[in-house]
């Protein structure tokens, strides 16, 4: 995912498989192949995971490794004269992107975003995404070390592509969606790469932090909790970013990029709020279905008056690219359905490393007790702004 969609280590299985891989062609022994087998008994994982099937492991370990392979130090990216000067100077701000995000963000100190990785793909991996066709519920994909994810990634995007068909022969609504960038959890040192180094200096500190965010707490099967606390500190730590490096027209750029983000995302959820509406209906089957090419025709057409509304800006086309399904709209409360709590929380913490603890100290509670006090954060936070937003008309008023 980052806006992307985020990934990461799908199991501990996945990632023995991964440490005995050593590159994308290096062939696997029986013994290797032996021990993995005999890692999967002593877990008990074999009846769980299916361990003897290692197609869907075998290419995560391909891709990852092919991964590594393939990255060197920024440092040596930065003295080599092949190097192009533009990329020179996105690894430089990389390099201060990473020095803030520990110094200023108290986020992990590590080998992580201190290498770099040239890749002749768009993206570095594709999600593929699945919902039932009356229901925004994803799908999920349960694994022991990350727990129940609600997309599962694949390296190779026609690999992607063919699940996805897979998934649809089963009557489920599918997105592939490419994914610039992704967390190990720490496992691995995550690289910069190519397919999101070019992006704007704002941007790539927000993805930076997000992803460095999941290394500093990640809580397993939680995809709500684990996104919308990396969203709230992604934001939060470009807000002073930006304040400290004091460029003010990158400043009003990202602004605006931000402010075009919130009225895309505020668009998805006025729809899928009517598709939860219709599904959760005494409807039949078929009046839903119909209400939902409806729905769907009416987000696409308010989405255009949303990009004159832009100017024209056309950077959310591609999201329209293909025909659109509940799989599109699935994931997007994940990402920001606790934001306004985790908010809530940061704003009353004296800094990042005190709201570092109270996270922590959510993530020991169970998923409803955790996403209750949070819902209640934000409801009471919202109680007081208005109570003090009517306490200021009657004072203007008086």
């Amino acid at each position: 995912m980052s806006s992307s969609l985020r990934l990461g280590p799908h199991a501990m299985t996945e990632y023995v498989w991964q440490k005995m891989q050593r590159t994308r062609h290096a062939p696997v022994s029986a013994r290797h192949l032996s021990l993995f087998a005999a890692f999967c008994a002593a877990l008990g994982l074999l009846p769980l995971t299916g361990c003897t099937s290692l197609n869907y492991y075998a290419q995560a370990a391909h891709g990852q490794f092919s991964l590594l392979s393939q990255s060197r130090p920024i440092d040596d990216w930065l003295s080599d004269a092949q190097t192009p000067p533009t990329l020179k100077i996105k690894l430089a701000e990389v390099r201060r992107i990473r020095a803030f995000a520990v110094g200023e963000l108290a986020l992990p100190d590590n080998q992580s975003y201190t290498t770099y990785a040239q890749l002749k793909r768009p993206y570095v991996l594709w999600n593929v995404i699945a919902a039932p066709a009356l229901s925004l519920t994803p799908r999920q994909w349960c694994f022991p070390i990350a727990g129940c994810v609600n997309y599962r990634g694949y390296y190779d995007r026609q690999d992607a592509l063919d699940y996805a068909a897979e998934l649809q022969k089963e009557g489920y609504d599918v997105q592939v969606a490419g994914v610039p960038a992704y967390s190990t959890l720490g496992w691995f040192h995550d690289p910069v790469i190519s397919t999101f180094i070019h992006y704007p200096d704002a941007e790539l500190a927000r993805l930076i932090f997000h992803e460095l965010a999941h290394q500093k707490f990640y809580v397993k099967g939680d995809s709500e909790f684990n996104e919308s606390f990396a969203t709230v500190v992604e934001s939060a730590g470009v807000a002073r970013w930006l304040q400290i490096k004091g460029d003010d027209a990158q400043t009003k750029t990202y602004q605006e990029y931000e402010g075009r983000k919130r009225d895309f995302i505020a668009l998805l959820l006025r729809h899928r709020a009517e598709l939860a509406t219709v599904y959760a209906s005494n409807m039949s089957d078929r009046q839903k279905l119909e209400r939902k090419a409806a729905i769907f025709d009416a987000l696409r057409a308010d989405y255009q008056i949303l990009k004159q509304r832009w100017g024209g800006y056309a950077g959310y086309d591609r999201w329209f690219a293909l025909p659109l399904s509940n799989a599109h709209l699935a994931l997007i409360a994940t990402y920001h359905d606790l934001e306004p709590g985790f908010q809530v929380l940061l704003q009353q913490s004296s800094g990042f490393a005190q709201f570092y603890e109270k996270v922590r100290a959510l993530g020991a509670l169970d998923k409803t007790a955790r996403h209750g006090a949070l819902r209640r954060l934000a409801e009471k936070a919202a109680a007081n702004a208005q109570s003090t937003k009517t306490l200021a008309a009657a004072d203007f008023d008086g």
